[in-house]
This record gives C-alpha cells, sequence and structure tokens, in this order.
C-alpha cells in the first residue's frame, strides 16, 4: 500500500503509544513522517501518566520506520512551547518535506477528582490535549491550506462526551478538541484540508497501563493492574481491548484520497462500548 506516497506527515507524541502506531501506519502506506514527543520525565511532568521516551529510544525509533522506505525525523516535541513547535516543525520540513498530515496525538491524562485537584496538574493537561492540539494546528494549517490539500487528525477519546469519574482535565480536554476539531475543518473545506477526529474508548498502551496503576492505587483494595485491565476487557461488548493498530488503520484511511469528504466528525472506536 502505497497510497500517501510522497505525502509528509507529522506525528505529535509520535514515540509512543497510538502516536508510534500511527507512524509506523502512515510510513507503511508511502508517507514521510516526523515523530517527535516529550523526551525523557523531567521533574514538572510529574503527577500525570505519560510514558516519555530516554533519548536513546530516538534512534530506534527512527530505525524502526526507515525500515518502511520513509524519510523520517525524530526529535523531541513538547507542544505546550510554541517556539519548540516551531523548531520542530523546521527541521521536519527539511527532512521530510512540508506537512501535508498532521496527527495530534500528544496527550497526558491523570486521576484526580474535582475535590482538591491542583490548578498546576489542570492546566499541564489542558495544556498538552488541547492547547497543543492547537498551536502544532496553527502553524500547519496555512500551508495545507496553500497547497489546496491537507490531512488533520486529533486523537480524542469517548471521554469528549462521556464523563470519567476522577478525570475532569482529561474530559475538558478531549470536549474542547472536538470543538477545535469541527472550527478547523470548516476553515479548511474550501481548501481541499480535511480535519477529523478518531475517538477510542480505552487503547492498551503503556499510558493505559499507568493510569490503571493510579486507578488501583487510589482503591487501595488489594485489586492488581493485571485484574483491573481485565476488569475494562470484560466491561466491553467485545469482551477485549482497542489496540493500537486499530486506531492507526482508520488513521491511515483518513488521511487518503478516499477520505475527502469525511471532515468535521468524531469518529468512535469502541467495540461497541458507550464509554
Amino acid at each position: 500500500m502505497t497510497f500517501l506516497s510522497g505525502r509528509a506527515a507529522v506525528v505529535t507524541g509520535g514515540l509512543t503509544g497510538q502516536g508510534l502506531a500511527i507512524a509506523h501506519e502512515l510510513a507503511r502506506a508511502g508517507a514521510n513522517v516526523a515523530v517527535g514527543s516529550y523526551v525523557s520525565e523531567a521533574a514538572g511532568r510529574q503527577g500525570d501518566a505519560a510514558a516519555y521516551p530516554d533519548p536513546e529510544e530516538i534512534a530506534a525509533v527512527r530505525g524502526a520506520l526507515e525500515a518502511h522506505g520513509a524519510k523520517v525525523f525524530a526529535g523531541h516535541l513538547d507542544v505546550r512551547d510554541t517556539g519548540a513547535i516551531r523548531g520542530f516543525l523546521g527541521a521536519a520540513e527539511a527532512a521530510c518535506g512540508p506537512a501535508d498530515i498532521l496527527v495530534n496525538a500528544a496527550g497526558t491524562t491523570a486521576e484526580q477528582p474535582v475535590c482538591g485537584h491542583s490548578d498546576e496538574l489542570w492546566l499541564k493537561i489542558l495544556d498538552t490535549n488541547l492547547n497543543g492540539a492547537f498551536r502544532t494546528t496553527r502553524e500547519v494549517l496555512p500551508g495545507m491550506i496553500e497547497r489546496k490539500w491537507g490531512r488533520i487528525v486529533n486523537i480524542g477519546s469517548t471521554a469528549a462526551s462521556v464523563g470519567w469519574k476522577d478525570n475532569p482535565a482529561y474530559c475538558a480536554s478531549k470536549a474542547g478538541l472536538l470543538g477545535l476539531t469541527r472550527c478547523v475543518a470548516l476553515e479548511g473545506a474550501p481548501h481541499g484540508v480535511t480535519c477529523v477526529m478518531v475517538s477510542p474508548t480505552w487503547v492498551e498502551t503503556e499510558l493505559m497501563r499507568r493510569n490503571v496503576e493510579q486507578v488501583v492505587a487510589r482503591e487501595g483494595r488489594g485489586r492488581s493492574p493485571a485484574e483491573a485491565m481485565a476488569d475494562i476487557a470484560a466491561q466491553n461488548p467485545q469482551q477485549r481491548i482497542i489496540q493500537p493498530g486499530e486506531v492507526a488503520g482508520t488513521v491511515a484511511f483518513l488521511c487518503s484520497e478516499a477520505a475527502r469528504g469525511i471532515t468535521a466528525e468524531n469518529i468512535q472506536i469502541t467495540g461497541g462500548a458507550h464509554w
């Protein structure tokens, strides 16, 4: 499959989890890919559940993506910092070409109820999940409009429409991301640019594992993380947890020419679940 041959894709949060699976799928489809994530778990990132790669992991990711025959750029990207985004995108364009595709997959979460929720953690989650997507979109959208072709896919969650107990910041960020998706879709529509949100339920990634560990620790009732994961799978009508490759395959299709009429949508991948 080379239906994205000649296209250049940027995937934020692309060094781990769903973002990495998406990067591999886009590379298999023929796209050149630039992947960036917040590298190393610095003190300022304490309290959330995301898995931040070490610098040593970047070379391994780059090599694996290049094995698909793609041109690849991989590096540190802090979507909370406009200067860092511009620096990353400049280097990505030099290596892979101007962005035809943007996948906003950078994200984080933390288990904390509204009562006692700190301002710092609230702002950190929204600044990553919502503001980060806005900042990267603002940088690449003008070029897409000028070239009359573009695909923007925001990785959302069922949390955009269904509240999750003890996840107010995450739910608010994903609901806001849906609103941003629809506005960008309308702005890009006359110029061949689509914008769609893909909203899975639980996806089996390191982020999910860490989040489940937080839940189990807070419960304090002796349930292991493995038992909690099994309970989540059992609650799904398909009796399983969604896999990153399922999200990646959907994203790749949405970046194709065949999906040019799909925009301003919230596509849910749930296995039949309502959460």
